[in-house]
């Protein structure tokens, strides 16, 4: 048996027929209308607009959203998601998904805690890709600590009056609302709400970030609030409760994120072990040499240990009872996995690793915003020792 990102893959009892047919449907769109474009898109710094509108009819956008709203949600369940972001980490472009599903962090504010009529007026355009939303949480002062954002919203009337920043905001150039995080109280965590900003509003602005290390497909902005008015109906969720929306949020992203890094991972196994198949050094191939084989042996030993737990975390979801302290120790042991794979597939790749173009050189260089967003290595072993009552 070979080892290729399938066959890496440890068996999961939890996965039907159905799930079977999604990855099968799903992997068709992606071969035929990302992958052949996928570098050349990394290069130019940019996804083409027309994605969005495909990427909905194939009812990924869509998926796990309620119907109402041009969703999918019968049937949907965690095994679908974890599909969906092993199938887009596969494209081994990080900036693509990242950026192409930007919604599954910036419109589950809105559907779980905003109005009716905010719901009906952004969550049909955003699943149908017509329209783009993102979240707004970091700023160039406050990151993981979000209960020391600075960014604040003051009631004037029947509208806040928004002044601040946030950064490092992914789709935030192309977004038409962000889900943003301000400051509507007293200091800490109390203190903070949720706010639905429509981005053509009078006093917005937007730079791109483009001089990054990874994701060079990923739109990424800076958005600067300068007077903005907000009506009071557009608040996500109650006045200074919006940590509780925020933290119930990163629950499912750190699920994402961990699920595509792991499948990172299996890319960097896959490419190591065709390469080590084919290369040839000292009369032999380099699979056969020990030195080489116990990298292998250990990268797949790593990702046995992060899809187990992987799921684990998704099974307790399935239960309805998320832990975060284990989701976030998931992040961190995803993070340590992709980057352990990336750097010793790039050392088993050598010189043809280190060059541009190839999965493996995208992927460890995107290591450290896969170890970052969404909360850091570091917060991340905080937060799981708080959570255990250390």
């Amino acid at each position: 048996m070979s080892l290729d990102f399938d066959s890496a893959r440890l068996p999961n009892p939890n996965l039907r027929e159905e799930h079977h047919e999604w990855r099968t449907q799903l992997r068709r769109f992606i071969d035929a209308e990302i992958m052949p474009y996928a570098e050349e898109w990394d290069e130019a710094g940019h996804i083409p607009i027309e994605l969005w509108p495909k990427t909905a009819k194939v009812g990924l956008l869509g998926l796990g959203y309620p119907e109402e709203f041009g969703g999918t949600s019968a049937g949907i369940d965690s095994w679908h998601h974890w599909i969906a972001n092993e199938e887009l980490a596969r494209i081994g472009v990080g900036g693509i998904p990242a950026s192409l599903m930007v919604h599954g962090i910036g419109l589950p504010p809105v559907i779980n805690w905003g109005s009716q009529a905010m719901k009906d007026r952004v969550a049909p355009p955003v699943l149908a890709g017509e329209k783009h939303i993102s979240l707004g949480i970091t700023e160039p002062g406050a990151g993981s600590d979000v209960a020391q954002l600075s960014t604040t919203a003051v009631r004037d009337g029947d509208h806040y009056v928004v002044n601040g920043s946030k950064t490092y905001i992914t789709g935030g150039m192309r977004a038409n609302w962000v889900s943003t995080a301000v400051r509507t109280g007293g200091e800490g965590a109390r203190g903070v709400s949720m706010l639905l900003i429509p981005t053509d509003a009078d006093g917005f602005s937007r730079t791109q970030l483009d001089r990054k290390q990874g994701w060079w497909a990923s739109d990424t902005a800076t958005l600067y609030f300068d007077n903005v008015r907000v009506p009071v109906s557009n608040l996500i969720g109650e006045e200074n409760k919006g940590f509780l929306v925020i933290m119930t949020n990163f629950n499912s992203e750190r699920m994402f994120m961990a699920a595509a890094m792991e499948a990172l991972g299996r890319v960097c196994l896959e490419e190591a072990v065709q390469w080590a198949q084919e290369r040839k050094t000292f009369g032999k191939r380099l699979a056969d040499h020990q030195v080489i084989r116990h990298k292998i042996a250990q990268m797949k030993q790593k990702l046995n240990a992060t899809q187990a737990y992987i799921r684990v975390c998704y099974e307790s979801f399935e239960m309805g009872e998320p832990n975060p302290g284990d989701i976030a120790l998931l992040k961190v042991q995803a993070s340590e996995t992709m980057e352990f794979c990336a750097r010793e597939a790039m050392q088993i790749l050598g010189g043809m690793g280190y060059m541009r173009g190839s999965r493996v050189e995208r992927i460890y260089r995107e290591v450290r915003v896969n170890a970052i967003g969404g909360g850091s290595e570091e917060i991340m072993r905080d937060l799981a020792s708080r959570q255990y009552g250390v």
